[in-house]
Order: C-alpha cells, then structure tokens, then sequence
C-alpha cells in the first residue's frame, strides 16, 4: 500500500467526521429555532383569534419594536461573540459569554427604560402594550443572547432546551392573560416566560452576566459591532418604519393582516431562522478550514432555503378557506392575499442569507452593512410605495421585489469579498 493511499483512507474518516458534526450542528439549530418559532406562532395564532385583527395589529407593533431592540443587543453582543469566539477554548468563550450576555442585558435596561416611558406616554390601546414590552426586554434579550453563546460554542442541545423552558412556562402565562383578555397581558406572558429561560441559561452556563464589563466588550468589538449595529437597525428598524406607516397609510388592521400572513409562513421561517443561528459560525469554520469551499457552501445554502419557501408558499395557496380560519379566525381574510408576495418576499430573503453568511465570516463589515442599508431602503420605499398605490396588496408586492433586488447585492458583494480574500491570500503566501 503506497503512503498516498494510506494518506487518503486516514482523510475520508475524517471528513465524514466533520461532515456529521456539521449535521449535527445544523440539526440542533433547527431544533432550538423550531421550539422557538413554536412558542411564537403559538402566541400570535392565540391573540389573533382572541382579540380580532385590530387588537392584533396593536400587539404586531409591539411585536416589530420587540425585533428592532433585539437587532440592537444582536449587532453590539452576540453577533461579535459568534463571529470571533466560535469553537474557541472553552476559557475564552466563558470569559466573551460573561461580557456578551452583560451588554445584553445593559441594552434591554436601557432601552427597556425609554420603552416604558413611551408607552406610559402613549396611552389609549397601544400605550399599555409598550410599557410591558419595556418591563419585559431585559428578560427577552438576555434570553436570546444565551442562544447565541451555546451556538458559538456548538452546545445547540443547550439553546434547545433553553427555548423548550420558555415554551413550557408559556402555556401557564398564555392562561392567565387569556383570563384578562388584553394585549398587555399577552406582553406580560411573553416576556415573563422568556425571564424564566433567561434565568435557566444562567444555570446551564455556569456564567454570570457582568454588565459592568458591557463598556469594555463595546470597545474590544467596536470595529464589528458597530457596523453590524447599524446593519440590524436597518433591517428591524425598516420593518418597524414600513409597520409604522402601512398602519397609519392603511388603518391597523392592516399591520394585522401582514403579520398574519407571516404567520402561515412561520414554519418555513423557523427553518430559515434556525438555520440562521448556525450558518455564521459554520461559514467561519469553512472559512478556516477549506476556504475555497466558502462560496459553494453559502450559494447551497441560500438556493436551498429560496427553493424551500417557494415549496411551502406553494401549499398555502392550494390550503382551503376552512383551514386557513381554522388557524387564524377572521384574519384569514385579509391574510389570504399577500401569500404570493410574501412568499416571494420570503425566497427573497432566503437567497440573500447564505450570501450574508458568507460576508459574515470573512468580516467584510463594510460590505455587509452597505448591502443592509440598500436593502433597508429598498424595503421602505417598497412598502411604503405599494401601499399607497394599492393598499396592502400593494405594500406586500413592494416588499417583495425589494427583498429580491436586495439579495441580487448581496451576491455581488459576497463576489466581490471573496476574490478579494483570494488575492490576499495569494499575496500572503508569496510574501511568506
């Protein structure tokens, strides 16, 4: 037997090694994002079938203002800690946890504050739900930061169970505000079973929150988690603004339909979100390893999730009126109609994720978050367009094409990143 053979039989048990350990990884991430997503659709079908379409657009843009404060504890904390402190030393991890998890909880404080005082403010039917939602963000973000920690460190079996506690805690909380039968109240169940899983990462970690040491991770990460900052805010923040303005272009009920909608996208879109939990770390392990194998990985990725969501978009077409009430009541109605666009918008969205996934790993901030912001802008002036041209409809199709036109940038940039990355590496080797 000559020594090249021997070499390849010792590499091939090796690749189906890290081949099954990436499958596994994958498989938990879907896992955790499917209990998840559960939790959350669980939520949403309860309070639409249980305060009407109005009442539910209120609790949607309690909702989208949720979405935008977790983007901000995302770009500052986790999104940091899963690009540099994936499979590290265990050491180096507890130690980026302890400061991560800290900035977490400072943000959903902070901002947590200014959302009480808004509410109280406010008043009338959407005041009360913003100052719960105030009460509830450091339980709520500190939560999903314990998330992204045991992903960073490939311990997805932890955020599983993580979300699987929050869901259990759910279903008593759902019963009491049920009783009460306000939107407020559904807040408070949300958020106060997430509080429980936040305080049950605690115990699975081992590792305390130090939000004194939130100032000196913001300025170890500045160069990242600034830009990924702006990044997430774009993105929330431009759902929240299209939210805002289709509600006050269209009436609140509008904001209700659309979220209903997405809704019956929900598992498809815990396949997206969960996958979204791995695929960054996974590309920044690609990228160490088989560098060359980077972009291929990320166009599987995205192609796959793409296809995926025009399958499931497909079925909802082709479900039957009777259903569609069964699960959404009288939201169905106005929901029934943006299922193309938003499936669409959807694909969209899922093209773009491998792609983004990809700049992500080679920490080409720059470009990822020039991309964000056209694609921002593109999502505004898309939905907000079409709604005033065709109401909500309308606002769907804008949504829609621009998620399409927004992935297409993604792409070219992650091309562009990527021959980039190859020249300096040739340059490095030459040099060397």
């Amino acid at each position: 037997m000559t020594p090249m053979t021997i070499e390849g039989e010792k590499t091939r048990p090796k690749a189906a090694t890290a081949r099954r350990a990436l499958v596994g990884r994958l498989s938990w991430g879907l896992a955790d994002q499917a209990a998840s997503s559960i939790s959350n659709f669980v939520v949403g079908i309860y309070v639409a079938r249980s305060l009407g379409v109005t009442a539910f657009g209120v609790f949607s843009l309690a909702w989208v203002t949720y979405g935008v404060v977790l983007n901000v504890s995302r770009g500052l904390a986790t999104d940091p800690l899963v690009v540099r402190f994936s499979g590290v030393p265990e050491a180096s991890w507890r130690g980026a946890v302890a400061r991560s998890t800290g900035t977490a909880l400072g943000v959903g404080g902070a901002l947590g504050a200014a959302c009480l005082v808004a509410g109280l403010g406010l008043g009338g039917r959407v005041g009360p739900a913003f100052a719960c939602l105030g009460v509830m963000l450091p339980g709520l973000l500190l939560q999903d930061a314990w998330r992204f920690s045991f992903f960073a460190a490939g311990a997805g079996r932890k955020a599983f169970v993580n979300d699987v506690v929050w869901g259990v805690a759910l279903v008593p909380a759902m019963v009491v505000a049920a009783r009460v039968g306000s939107v407020a109240a559904f807040v408070l169940a949300w958020g106060a079973s997430a509080t429980v899983a936040a305080g049950y990462g605690y115990l699975q970690s081992g590792i305390r929150p130090r939000m004194t040491e939130a100032r000196g991770w913001l300025r170890e990460q500045r160069d990242l988690g600034y830009r990924y900052l702006v990044e997430n805010v774009s993105l929330s923040g431009a759902s929240q603004l299209r939210a805002y303005g289709l509600g006050a272009i269209v009436g609140v009920s509008a904001v209700g339909a659309v979220r209903g909608a997405e809704l019956l996208m929900g598992p498809f879109l815990a396949v997206l979100m969960g996958l979204s939990l791995v695929t960054v770390p996974e590309a920044a392990r690609v990228l160490r390893q088989a560098p060359h194998r980077l972009g291929r990985f990320c166009l599987l990725l995205g192609g796959g999730q793409a296809g995926a969501a025009l399958l499931w978009g497909a079925a909802l077409l082709l479900m039957p009126d009777r259903l569609g009430e069964l699960v959404l009541g009288d939201v169905w109605h106005s929901s029934a109609a943006l299922i193309a666009p938003i499936t669409l918008g959807v694909a969209g969205a899922g093209l773009g994720t491998g792609a983004a996934a990809g700049l992500r790993a080679l920490g080409a901030a720059r470009r990822s978050l020039r991309c964000q912001l056209f694609a921002s802008a593109c999502y505004v002036s898309g939905g907000l367009g079409g709604a005033v041209m065709a109401g909500t409809v309308g606002s769907a199709w804008g949504v829609a094409a621009a998620t399409v036109s927004g992935s297409a940038v993604w792409w070219l940039q992650l091309r562009s990143a990527l021959r980039e990355h190859r020249q300096n590496s040739i340059s490095e080797v030459r040099t060397s």
